[in-house]
């Protein structure tokens, strides 16, 4: 247990049985306790001590996922098809998704996804966009997991090797495929997230649109290393074609 002047975390550990006592149940609810959240081995909850708002932030309020889009020298994407999957997204060709691991690097999970589905290896490049989708009154736009919001970052990668291996049991096959045949299956086209993420991948091809690389930097606030995603500008060009254009 760990308490401060405003708030009581209580942790009751699996491993020795906690949940399974009626103290667990009727009791510490009764108390005032709340539940927070739960992890493999443990569930927390808490206690607010001064009267007034609850203001302990909730646990886990969003999952990260991001989709690597590959493109080889031969203008050939690299694609999957899921073993599972929505009737509307049968027979789709798509580039390989997952989600962020905990305490992984958002490049980094979008090169070890890419090479779990595809057995393809790869080297960052850039993010070149970010959707965000919630839920708001239960409703939700999208399939979201346990009614969380969701960022989905999409990362283009250059390939490091070609040959395909599929050793996921999530995937049923990968390949590279035309650019020009990838973009005009049917899904893409009349989806509008998936054609907008697509129309920029083509747009950062072809050296019309620039997106975020990471740099390593370190905080003062708390001393950590963290990854910064910025676009660099070079300000003198930025300037000369400002007084050319004026």
């Amino acid at each position: 247990m760990v308490a401060t002047d405003s708030l009581v975390l209580l942790v009751l550990s699996l491993d020795i049985g906690a949940l399974m006592l009626p103290t667990s149940d009727f009791i510490i609810p009764k108390e005032g306790f709340r539940y927070h959240h739960a992890e493999p081995g443990y569930v927390m909850l808490t206690y607010w001590i001064p009267e007034g708002p609850f203001m302990l932030p909730a646990n886990a309020s969003h999952q990260v996922g991001v989709g690597g889009f590959v493109i080889s020298g031969s203008n050939e994407v690299l694609v999957v098809q899921e073993k599972q999957c929505a009737p509307a997204n049968c027979g789709l060709w798509k580039i390989p998704t997952r989600f962020v691991l905990q305490s992984e690097e958002l490049y980094a999970g979008a090169i070890r996804e890419v090479k779990e589905e595809t057995g393809i290896d790869t080297e960052f490049v850039e993010v070149i966009a970010f959707s965000y989708t919630y839920t708001t009154h239960n409703v939700c736009t999208y399939n979201v997991a346990f009614e969380k919001s969701d960022l989905f970052f999409i990362c283009t990668l250059r390939p490091l090797s070609a040959e395909t291996i599929v050793d996921d049991p999530e995937i049923e096959a990968a390949k590279w495929m035309p650019q020009v045949e990838f973009v005009k299956q049917p899904f893409i086209q009349e989806d509008s997230m998936f054609k907008k993420i697509i129309d920029i991948c083509m747009a950062c091809l072809e050296k019309h649109y620039c997106g975020l690389t990471s740099h390593q930097m370190v905080s003062k606030c708390d001393g950590k290393l963290s990854s910064l995603y910025y676009n660099f500008i070079n300000m003198e060009e930025i300037y000369q074609l400002y007084w050319q254009l004026n």
